[in-house]
């Protein structure tokens, strides 16, 4: 296969091809007398990529693709999997990474109870350092950038009277470092997030009984703390039912104006009929085809949905019969109290819910419209439950009534417009740049499980399946992935943060590594080593070649892809010149 050699017939050079690792078929092809007919031959890189990867035969190139050896050596070549620098500044377990929308800075979080705000130059340099324990917080836990990255959410734990653990958010000036306001946020896990430039939602949790709750979703202003008294500043969003011990958390938002250009499709038909239309695809989003319309539906409507027919009977006349049912000994079998208090709960939602406004499938895409989306449930304390609500225009400002006052009297809560159930105890969300597709890390539920009791949840599985759900459908889409592993049990499960390229999606695990999968193809291309628990992983939002995971064992790693790393190498200067400048320097 040497230049000047024989030329071997294609099977066999492609059998060859086959036995070699990834970089290998690379470096033989420029020195092969073939390689320029190989090069060119569809066919063998075709078959060489859908048994190297061990791709199913019925998925499609990836539309931007220009052949199958440029696939074969993007996959190689572009992904993030060289460690490149190890930050070790915090000196506890780091649990969360987040990115300007810039890309020019990070930020990190510790239960060292720092927030750390580093620069993302070609060496990442630490810029500022807030300590929050003079707030009285145990630990750092969540940032977010503000859309025009002049303001940093940060949430933690809050220790207050007699140790009691609740959440609070603070806001930091990326201008000065300053801190703006703090906002109480509860449970703590809500983690808060913005809404827009200069409005963030926050959490508040109120016990109505011992497994009954309900959850209010508050829209504040970061700057409350400066702000007028006659300004408001804080405004409530969402009131909503809990039941069987469930609580909202993990809040975040999707910009639906943005899923008129999507970053990739994950449809592969849908993929297909929009190159096939032109060499210029124009993507059609809303599509009803009965092809779509066949397949299993994987979101059923939430119970607190469920209104009474017309002339049936009143729900508020159902919760006295009842009343008048327990007093007179007619509830047979006898129930627990639990059971009791989650069914006059039930019951008592169904009269005081406030119902959908509108239909999510019928969202004018180019309206300025939001999603809301948290982790929720209905049969016990471990999130199991995707909920979705669509935030109003009107809703996106803290001017106007407060506290709900537009609202009727009998309308205590408000009714959630989308549920996916997950089957599983949630432990991690993460959106796609384009806010198309909602990815979720779950621990599953064993088949056909029954839960009796809500303080005593299913055991949950090791394997962590990455769910994609598309949010324009409400639908899931492709099978689940799988690689990484967790080990703790329901009670101690904490969360591992994933996030969402252009072209790869990254989730940390308990298994001391970073995972790294193509979101066309479906297959895991990389695995990243630490020496403890990996909590968090983050991509740059305008170099998906640069990769960040933080874990337990207090580091920091920053990862590159092997093109990325062979052009800053050849930029920087070769020591052979400087060897020869030396030996010149001894000679004379």
């Amino acid at each position: 296969m040497a230049a000047g050699g024989p030329l071997l017939p294609d099977s066999v050079l492609f059998e060859i091809f086959l036995y070699l690792d990834h970089a290998d078929v690379l470096a033989v092809g420029l020195v092969c007398r073939q390689w320029r007919a190989v090069a060119r031959d569809e066919f063998l890189w075709k078959e060489l990529f859908y048994r190297y990867y061990r791709v199913s035969r019925d998925v499609p190139r990836h539309p931007a693709a220009v052949s199958w050896y440029d696939e074969f050596q993007r996959l190689y070549d572009t992904i993030p999997c060289i460690e490149v620098q190890a930050l070790k500044e915090h000196n506890d377990q780091v649990l969360h990474l987040s990115f300007s929308h810039s890309g020019c800075l990070f930020a990190s979080c510790s239960k060292d109870c720092t927030v750390k705000i580093w620069s993302n130059e070609l060496d990442i340099s630490l810029q500022h350092s807030s300590n929050m324990r003079p707030y009285n917080w145990s630990y750092t836990q969540f940032s977010q950038f503000n859309s025009d990255d002049s303001l940093l959410l940060v949430s933690g734990v809050f220790v207050g009277p007699h140790n009691s653990s609740s959440g609070e958010i603070a806001v930091i000036s990326m201008e000065n470092f300053t801190l703006l306001s703090r906002v109480r946020n509860k449970p703590y896990d809500v983690f808060g997030c913005w809404l827009n430039e200069t409005n963030l939602i926050s959490g508040n949790l109120h016990r109505i009984g011992r497994i009954t709750s309900c959850s209010v979703l508050w829209l504040n202003n970061a700057f409350q703390g400066i702000e007028s008294e006659n300004v408001n500043v804080v405004k409530r969003l969402f009131k909503i039912q809990n039941l069987n011990a469930s609580t909202i958390r993990t809040v975040m938002v999707a910009d639906c104006s943005r899923y008129d250009s999507p970053d990739l499709l994950l449809d592969y038909k849908e993929q297909l009929a929009a190159s096939s239309t032109s060499t210029c695809p124009v993507f059609d989003l809303g599509s009803d085809s009965e092809e779509e319309e066949s397949k299993p539906k994987q979101t059923p409507e939430p119970a607190v949905q469920e209104m009474p027919d017309d002339g049936g009977v009143p729900a508020e006349d159902e919760l006295q019969q009842f009343f008048d049912d327990i007093m007179g000994g007619c509830v047979r079998p006898a129930m627990t109290e639990a059971e009791l208090e989650n069914k006059v709960a039930e019951l008592f939602i169904r009269n005081r819910t406030k119902p959908p406004e509108v239909n999510l499938l019928s969202t004018d895409s180019n309206s300025k419209t939001k999603y809301l989306i948290f982790t929720t449930g209905c049969l016990t304390y471990s999130p199991h439950q995707i909920g979705i609500k669509r935030i109003l225009p009107h809703q996106m400002t803290t001017a106007g009534p407060v506290l709900g006052e537009e609202r009727r009297s009998d309308e205590f809560f408000d009714s959630l417009d989308h549920v996916i159930d997950i089957h599983g105890h949630i432990i991690g969300m993460g959106l796609s740049p384009d806010h198309r597709y909602l990815y979720v890390n779950s621990r599953a539920w064993p088949r056909d499980c029954v839960i009796s009791d809500p303080m005593q949840p299913p055991p949950i599985a090791e394997e962590i399946d990455l769910h994609v759900f598309d949010l324009k459908t409400m639908k899931e889409v492709k099978r689940a992935l799988r690689a990484h592993r967790a080990y703790t049990p329901n009670e101690e499960c904490f969360f591992i943060f994933l996030d969402v390229s252009r072209d790869f999606v990254a989730s940390g695990a308990e298994d001391r590594h970073g995972y790294i999968w193509d979101r066309h193809y479906n297959i895991c291309l990389a695995k990243l080593q630490h020496d403890n628990v990996v909590n968090s992983v983050a991509f740059s939002p305008v170099e998906q070649e640069l990769l960040l995971t933080a874990s337990d064992d207090a580091t920091i790693k920053v990862w590159r892809s092997p093109r990325t790393v062979r052009i800053q190498q050849a930029r920087k200067p070769r020591p052979r010149k400087l060897l020869f400048s030396w030996l010149m320097n001894q000679k004379s």
